[in-house]
């Protein structure tokens, strides 16, 4: 930090000004901390767009599959290429019937099993999709307060040897340092207070939209094994 050239000067408490006249270690942790800010948010907006992207794709594929339509048909229909969570997972379902049936037509023994887990593997597979990015928030809620608080704590331990290097406590020069030290600590709850709820929020989300995929599974288990029953 930079001393005042006089008790009278008037002084720049700018965010770029107070960023510019705190210490190297100060202006690092305030790097960080804006970085870890943006980061955040890349995430927020990314998981927005592709939950409503999800719930979307999930809400048509419902329509068609209680359509009426033979199962089959919408599982060629779909093809090898499913475009969402939901077709993927009734295509991973559908994928290991298909191959639990022997070439006389019999089904191999065990076959609702191996649907249930085929399905579940690809749900896990959309949850590990749909939560990826989630853990980044939570360790910015949890951690960027304490980064900010070192921050704030370096900067205060600077002023104080500059104030007495000066022997001078006037307020004009005691209030600039603090306050360049205390920007940090506002940069840290910044970062923080948006990443824990929007975890919270999202985490929530998540949950839902895999309870969705969960329910439909047993749903699409108990229609099969409907149909082994009538065979």
């Amino acid at each position: 930090m930079e001393q005042l050239a006089g008790a009278g000067q008037p002084v720049d408490f700018s965010l770029i000004a107070l960023f510019v006249r705190a210490s190297l270690t100060v202006q690092v942790v305030m790097v960080i901390l804006v970085l870890a800010s943006f980061w955040a948010w890349a995430i927020i907006i990314q998981k927005f767009i592709a939950y409503n992207a999800a719930r979307r794709e999930a809400e048509r594929f419902d329509r068609a599959f209680w359509s009426g339509q033979p199962l089959d048909d919408l599982y060629d229909r779909i093809g090898e290429t499913p475009s969402g969570p939901a077709e993927r997972i009734f295509s991973a379902g559908m994928a290991e019937w298909r191959r639990s049936h022997r070439d006389d037509g019999n089904l191999i023994a065990g076959v609702t099993a191996r649907i249930d887990r085929a399905m579940n593997v690809a749900i896990n597979r959309e949850n590990d999709r749909l939560t990826r990015g989630l853990p980044f928030l939570a360790t910015v809620g949890s951690t960027a307060p304490f980064i900010g608080l070192f921050g704030t704590v370096w900067g205060i331990k600077t002023a104080f040897e500059e104030i007495a290097i000066s022997q001078n406590t006037s307020l004009a020069v005691v209030a600039p340092g603090i306050a360049e030290a205390l920007v940090a600590t506002a940069l840290g709850l910044l970062a923080a207070i948006p990443a824990v709820i929007f975890y919270n929020k999202l985490s929530s989300d998540a949950d839902r939209i895999t309870g969705g995929y969960e329910g439909f599974a047993d749903e699409f288990s108990t229609i099969l094994s409907r149909q082994l029953d009538d065979e």
